[in-house]
């Protein structure tokens, strides 16, 4: 197997038409190469610059778990720290994690932050939602977003062996003059819901209203943890 390592967006499409399958940090297709057999050529975004970007605003899908730090918003830092192992976050990306895993644990958090995808394609460098990342499994160069006021993220203990532990991600942030949104996602098991309302009311208002959305489904357990997570982040934020 070739191993190919663009350095610029033109030789990453280059690579794209002739053929090389993207690998991210290559957790979770080594396996499967093993089994099924390798491809002739594979590509690695880790010496792309516009892929390894960290910055206000700005992830770069060739970024490793364990390099995300505090230049990111606390519910992003907190989902990528509780990923997998350590040597699992030293080695697995932000692309890899989004959309290559079934278990998405980076996409709740992405959600709430309103992030949008830079995708790279054979022809093109364009923007798009998560939604269609996701479905399409395209090629992701990076995410953008619009800082928050604040966020929060808790994960669940699992058992091992069984499904995917129940994840809540939250964010407030500022729209127009002085009104302010509340954006929540949760995972539960594989499936990925997500809600939101205005926040600039008392707390047991918001909740009441964030009951309509898609977050209203979860069971009366699930629902007492996002009540918890969203009642205190929304005192944290309160002062800010």
């Amino acid at each position: 197997m070739l191993l190919r390592l663009p350095g610029s967006v033109s030789e990453a499409q280059e690579c794209l038409t002739e053929g090389a399958v993207p690998i991210g940090g290559a957790t979770l297709v080594w396996a499967t190469w093993q089994r099924d057999g390798f491809p002739e050529q594979a590509m690695s975004l880790r010496n792309l610059p516009e892929a390894n970007a960290i910055e206000p605003g700005v992830l770069g899908a060739a970024v490793v778990l364990n390099r995300i730090d505090e230049r990111v918003p606390e519910v992003l830092r907190r989902a990528a720290a509780t990923i997998g192992t350590g040597a699992v976050r030293r080695t697995a990306t932000v692309g890899g994690n989004l959309v290559g895993s079934s278990l998405r644990c980076l996409l709740p958090a992405a959600l709430v932050l309103d992030a949008r995808a830079t995708v790279l394609g054979p022809d093109a460098v364009y923007e798009t939602d998560l939604a269609e990342v996701v479905a399409k499994r395209h090629l992701l160069l990076s995410l953008r977003w619009r800082e928050p006021i604040a966020s929060g993220y808790r994960k669940l203990e699992g058992e091992a062996g069984g499904p995917p532990p129940f994840v809540v991600a939250a964010a407030v942030h500022a729209d127009d003059g002085e009104r302010r949104r509340l954006q929540v996602a949760v995972r539960e098991g594989y499936e990925v819901l997500s809600g939101g309302t205005r926040c600039d009311r008392d707390a047991e208002q918001v909740l009441h209203e964030l009951r309509d959305t898609a977050i209203g489904t979860l069971d009366a357990t699930a629902w007492a943890v996002v009540h918890r997570q969203v009642s205190d982040l929304l005192t944290r934020s309160a002062d800010r």
